[in-house]
């Protein structure tokens, strides 16, 4: 066997990127653009990758919670996550995704400027935050370095609480 060759063979998916044989999920970011800035989330929590598409709104929540979509008959509430930082908005393209994320047992879509790829950083390549807010419920878990980028890796929980997960419609008795 060769360098190049692997057990899965060129055609398997995850030939496209890191080998997670060696590494293991635990160390696996999905990493996205928000403006000129790289962000990553961990890929365990990532169920799947969408374009946009028609997005219903919801009343009496935060600008950033754009509204919701239904994907195969999952309502799905939609954060903007250049909104969530502040930023300013822009119209979305072709290169617009929704990356949905399971968290706490509820889906959230994250509307992101595009994806990036899926990048291998092991934890002695990530740099405690240090600053943002002192109780610890900043959005930002930590700084990822990874060949000559660097990710800023997001606390998914504290990204999306409040608001975005109280979408979830409560269950009727």
């Amino acid at each position: 066997m060769t360098n190049e060759q692997t057990d899965h063979g060129p055609s398997d998916a995850k030939s496209q990127y890191v080998d997670t044989t060696a590494t293991g999920i635990e160390t696996m970011y999905l990493t996205f653009a928000v403006g000129e800035e790289g962000y990553g989330v961990p890929i365990g929590i990532v169920t799947e990758i969408v374009g946009m598409q028609k997005i219903m709104s919801v009343p009496d929540v935060p600008r950033y919670v754009k509204g919701v979509i239904n994907l195969r008959g999952k309502v799905i509430p939609l954060l903007d996550v250049r909104l969530r930082f502040g930023m300013p908005e822009r119209a979305y393209d072709d290169r617009t995704v929704v990356i949905v994320l399971q968290v706490d047992d509820a889906p959230v879509g994250l509307i992101v400027d595009r994806v990036s790829d899926v990048v291998d950083i092991p934890t002695d390549q990530i740099d405690s935050a240090g600053f943002g807010v002192s109780d610890g419920r900043s959005v930002v878990s930590g700084l990822g370095r990874s060949d000559d980028r660097v990710t800023i890796l997001l606390n998914v929980p504290v990204l999306v609480s409040d608001a975005d997960l109280a979408l979830q419609l409560p269950q009727t008795a």
